[in-house]
């Protein structure tokens, strides 16, 4: 029977990659790229191929991987494995690149920066202490050919061939046989002066010098060299003139030298290293600290080295999120490093994090992720979005705090493209439904509309024809300025989407109500979509023959092409819209209202009106609204104690049992802040009109016969005595002005002439009048129970203590 020996080198878990060898250390050593054949990541080997005749030198070589193999530290090469054999030895350890290499190529990208390098020889000396005053071991080879780096730019310390204890138990330093080593000895071994007297550390930290001189100005020529100091920092030339002074005694420890390096002013005292020290430490840091570091870490990564960022930020920030109790607090320097990512690492690494994120209970978190979703949003796909990301930021539309709700609207322009039909156009056109008719921040019904015109092109041709003419005329009717402007910008840039009998018969009509609006900004652009929507008119009146062609889009069915041109609109912004806030508003709608009325450029007839861009419901900053205080003021306050005695109680417990039957526990886990609530009666004014409109969310056009027209007030003029055409001399005010002034003095309006109204100052004066009707409803309610009282004490008499009435 033959038996067949075995090759451990073909057994051996680990191949050489085929590239030529990177060098190594000087000496027997010759470094190749490898890699794990069962995974395939990436590792480095270390080779030596044993030759006849070399004792000596084989037994260096083996002392070494024994050193290495028994010797654990962050900044010493980390073994992974090893195999002996008679003809080689083989060293397998993490990826790395030799030293001299890895600066070789970052001087052709740029150089590297002072704060790479300050760690970088943090990292050595570090290491170096470790083994002179831990293990009371000196390394004797210290210099650029013992250095790697790793994939994160970390330093690691190798070239352990030479080491030997300083305690002499293992016999004296071994013979090296390489010339090219020799000049990073100390001067005191090359003589046999009586300067051999010095501490154990003494000759390394020479060669640490020598080290240090490489770095920051190439290879060594000769020992002489040291005395120019070359390009070694300023602050950093003092300690390296103690590194390589001639009296051995006078050098410092290797934990000294670190001191006086991390002190004020120090080469090593910078952001850079507090990071990476912060880092290597953060499992035993509490949680406050932890938190404040991921606050100012985002601040400061700008400016740190692209492969620590992926290869050491990264990693740690997950696991901070994954086993910690970071919080949201690492969402953005999450996705600032995120940017460092292809798009095959980003869906390994930052996705399963996020869609995890989206189920979180945490407010804040939910918050900046709907923030920042425009980082993220294109390594979505449409499964994951609809099943696992969708049903939890949908909630966000019923939450109680104004900025979530804000910012899920504003979500939706990044999500529409990926909705499924049922998501949509069911699912959210029943809450964009809800919000526009009866949010109480005008802002936020001011984003629904514009972030409705946006998707508009995503919807179904029968969606579309339900839902778009009723929503944008409901917006018309808004007290909210910003939001009637949104409606009409809304009519003329989806105008590709309705049908020619619906432009005469549903469109137009509501616009050209419109023009006497109170608002002139409103008036602008009501005239500018009614010249819009007649020149097709015209044009199809023209040439019947171009209906199909005009038409072509209003049976269409969603596609992305389509909604790329509703996505475009860059300039669809009512100008100043964008500083409001709702609590500006409340506090002051005149001065805010006033803000909108910048004059804006004009639009060619023909064309659709830019469309306007979202606006902010609440002014807190990001991160801020957390902490928000209650955004009503003492005025608001006030008047809403002094409603109770007003309020319809009976109507207000029924939608808000409603409203809680919607709620889902998670959003009601945190704190609700209650930044801009207000009470449901600052916006009954429009929904008491709106009445004809669902109240359930539906979009259902209810079209009414015309009722017929009333007598115009007195002193009212016809259209057609207005000078429409030129220019209105510039003694002739603003004629909408006196009409909105004859109106606050009593005149009796028809209740659906929403075009009419003066709605500035609206909020404020109607808060005013109720407020002081409350009271006097009060003070009468108060005489009444008095008088009450007394006639109940007159007829019965005082009551009596311990007595019960028997039946």
């Amino acid at each position: 029977m033959w038996f067949f020996a075995r090759d451990p080198v073909r057994d051996f878990p680990f191949e050489l990659s085929p590239d030529p060898p990177e060098g190594g250390p000087p000496g027997p050593w010759v470094l190749h790229r490898g890699r794990k054949k069962a995974t395939g990541s990436p590792v480095s080997i270390f080779v030596y191929d044993v030759k006849p005749g070399a004792d000596e030198q084989t037994q260096v070589a083996k002392a070494a991987f024994k050193r290495l193999k028994t010797l654990r530290h962050p900044n010493i090469l980390a073994y992974i494995d090893g195999l002996e054999t008679e003809k080689c030895l083989h060293v397998v350890t993490e990826a790395v690149t030799p030293l001299k290499m890895y600066l070789k190529e970052r001087a052709e990208a740029g150089g590297l920066k002072e704060l790479e390098l300050s760690w970088g020889l943090h990292q050595i000396v570090k290491a170096l202490s470790f083994l002179v005053n831990d293990c009371s071991l000196i390394h004797n080879n210290i210099c650029m050919a013992a250095v790697f780096v790793d994939r994160a730019g970390e330093w690691k310390l190798g070239g352990l061939d030479y080491m030997y204890s300083s305690q002499g138990n293992g016999g004296g330093p071994p013979r090296k046989g390489v010339p090219e080593l020799e000049q990073y000895d100390p001067p005191e071994l090359a003589d046999g002066s009586g300067r051999a007297v010095r501490e154990k550390w003494s000759a390394d930290m020479w060669r640490l010098g020598c080290l240090i001189w490489e770095v920051f100005n190439g290879s060594l020529p000769r020992a002489a060299a040291l005395r120019n100091p070359g390009k070694i920092p300023k602050s950093l030339v003092p300690h390296y003139c103690e590194l390589v002074g001639a009296n051995p005694k006078v050098r410092p420890n290797p934990a000294r030298f670190l001191q006086n390096c991390r002190a004020p002013g120090g080469f090593m005292n910078n952001r850079f290293v507090e990071t990476n020290l912060f880092l290597e430490e953060i499992q035993i840091k509490e949680p406050a600290e932890k938190q404040k570091f991921f606050q100012e870490l985002s601040k400061s990564l700008d400016s740190f080295p692209e492969d620590f960022c992926r290869h050491k930020v990264l990693p740690q920030l997950l696991t901070a999120f994954e086993f910690g109790s970071a919080g949201a607090v690492v969402l953005t320097p999450l996705f600032k490093v995120g940017k460092f990512l292809n798009a095959e690492e980003y869906q390994q690494k930052i996705i399963p994090v996020v869609v995890k994120m989206f189920s979180s209970t945490d407010r804040a978190m939910r918050i900046r992720l709907l923030q920042q979703m425009e980082q993220f949003i294109q390594y979505l796909d449409e499964p994951t979005v609809n099943t696992q990301i969708f049903p939890h930021v949908v909630h966000g539309f019923l939450d109680t705090n104004p900025a979530i709700r804000e910012q899920t609207v504003k979500s939706m322009l990044l999500l529409a493209p990926k909705l499924n039909e049922a998501n949509l156009n069911v699912e959210l056109m029943k809450h964009f439904a809800r919000l526009q008719a009866k949010d109480e921040q005008g802002p936020i019904r001011c984003n629904t509309t514009v972030c409705l015109g946006k998707i508009g092109s995503y919807l179904s041709a029968s969606t579309r024809h339900r839902v778009l003419t009723s929503a944008f005329s409901r917006a018309t009717k808004d007290p909210f300025a910003p939001s009637r402007v949104a409606g009409v910008l809304g009519f003329a840039a989806t105008h590709n989407l309705y049908s020619m009998n619906d432009c005469a018969h549903k469109i137009l009509p509501v616009l050209c109500g419109l023009t006497v609006d109170p608002e002139k900004s409103v008036r602008d652009q009501a005239f500018k979509a009614i010249r819009s929507f007649l020149s097709k008119l015209e044009s199809v009146s023209e040439d019947p023959t171009q209906l199909a062609e005009v038409e072509k889009d209003v049976h269409a069915a969603s596609s992305p092409g389509m909604g790329g041109a509703a996505a475009s609109w860059a300039g669809w912004a009512v100008t100043g819209v964008s500083s409001l806030t709702s609590k500006l508003i409340r506090a002051h709608p005149a001065a805010a209202l006033a803000e909108t009325n910048v004059p804006q450029r004009p639009t060619p007839e023909g064309l659709p009106a830019p469309a306007p861009t979202l606006v902010p419901a609440t002014p807190a900053t990001p991160g801020a609204w957390e902490t928000q205080e209650e955004g009503t003021d003492s005025a608001e306050d006030s008047s809403a104690a002094d409603r109770q005695d007003d309020e319809d109680w009976g109507s207000l417990e029924q939608e808000a049992e409603a409203v809680l039957v919607q709620q889902e526990d998670w959003s009601a886990g945190g704190q609700a802040s209650r930044a801009g609530q207000t009470s449901s009666l600052d916006v009954k004014s429009p929904e008491s009109d709106w009445s004809s409109w669902d109240a359930e969310g539906s979009w259902e056009p209810r079209w009414q016969d015309p009722s017929p027209p009333e007598p115009p007030p007195e002193g009212t003029r016809l259209a057609s005595e207005y000078n429409w055409g030129g220019p209105e001399p510039s003694d002739k005010g603003d004629p909408f002005a006196a009409l909105s002034a004859r109106r606050e003095t009593g005149a009796q309006l028809r209740p659906d002439s929403w075009g009419d109204d003066n709605w500035e100052g609206l909020e404020t004066e109607s808060r005013q009048g109720k407020a002081e009707l409350a009271r006097k409803k009060r003070e009468e309610r108060r005489r009444e129970m008095e008088a009450k009282r007394a006639e109940k004490k007159a007829a019965k008499g005082p009551m009596k203590l311990g007595t019960r009435k028997l039946d």
